[in-house]
């Protein structure tokens, strides 16, 4: 016979009840029946549980360590149902998700809130939300790197949910503004306006601005409202990700030769829920946003072969 935890609360019942017939009495059960359980336990275990006489029932040795071991088990074997049981009935576990600025997750939270509850927490700082993941206090983190750039360090497993080029905005009085594409080289003489970052595309940027002849001049480092006055005004213009939708005043340009590029990337906690089904809402998001801007269509249409939409 296996031992089983109904046997280890006859056992238990014994002990604290003090004898077999006050125990049967507590279980509901007759006498002869329960003393007939006691001794099968008994052979099971190998030994005597329990010395009886009329004054009750005592443990034996062999019974103080079994009496030991059920007071341990049996309280955990009923935790672990208690909490199966609201593992069971309780609502599905919300996602909290960490992003840089970008056009995904906007989309990602709109698709994933129809299943779960979700919470965002955004950042400039792609290595803060690494961070976050890490320690568990985010499930994923959603962030950009350079086109050709590996994955971000540390221990996290990622996904690519994108790789899209990289446009220029341009003020509608730019010189360049009806043109279809704009050749880097021809914005040697420009300032920009950039947000903050703590990744590799500000190094990327200045390679490929060498590649192209020149260095970059004066750079303002500022939040997304001031650049996109700063080149509303002319006084710089803005590299943006290629699902931009420009402001009124604003025009986006394709860079020839697609001198830079900018992959969307998913990280995630290594518990995380439903990893596979959040990416693929990524970039189904992605691809929303590609839909929205013609030009970025208009693009690829052009440019066969680059970029990815889902």
């Amino acid at each position: 016979m296996d031992l089983e935890l109904r046997h280890l609360r006859i056992v238990r019942a014994i002990a604290d009840a003090g004898s077999v017939s006050k125990a049967a009495a507590l279980l509901g059960l007759a006498q002869p029946a329960l003393t007939a359980q006691l001794k099968r336990i008994e052979r099971a275990l190998g030994g005597t549980l329990f010395e009886r006489d009329r004054h009750g029932a005592r443990p034996t040795r062999l019974g103080e360590l079994v009496i030991a071991r059920a007071r341990v088990l049996l309280p955990a074997a009923q935790e672990l149902q208690d909490e199966a049981a609201r593992f069971v009935h309780a609502p599905s576990p919300g996602f909290r998700i960490g992003a840089t600025h970008g056009p995904i997750l906007g989309g990602l939270v709109d698709r994933l809130a129809t299943e779960r509850s979700v919470t965002t927490y955004t950042s400039w700082s792609a290595h803060e939300l690494i961070t976050r993941v890490e320690l568990g206090r985010l499930d994923f983190a959603l962030i950009g790197a350079c086109g050709d750039s590996g994955a971000p360090a540390g221990t996290l497993p990622w996904e690519t949910v994108s790789v899209d080029p990289v446009f220029v905005l341009v003020s509608e009085q730019h010189p360049a503004a009806a043109e279809k594409e704009v050749e880097l080289a021809d914005l040697a003489h420009e300032q920009w306006a950039v947000t903050p970052c703590d990744g590799c595309f500000a190094d990327c940027f200045a390679i490929a601005c060498a590649r192209a002849g020149f260095t970059p001049g004066t750079i303002y480092e500022t939040d997304v409202s001031t650049c996109i006055h700063l080149v509303q005004v002319g006084r710089a213009v803005a590299l943006c990700q290629a699902t931009h939708q420009p402001a009124a005043g604003l025009v986006m340009l394709p860079l020839a030769g697609t001198p830079l590029r900018w992959r969307h990337l998913l990280g995630r906690h290594p518990t995380a829920a439903d990893a596979a089904w959040v990416l693929s809402q990524a970039r189904q998001a992605h691809a929303e946003a590609v839909r929205r801007s013609l030009l970025y269509s208009d693009w690829l249409v052009r440019n066969t072969g680059f970029g990815t939409v889902s």
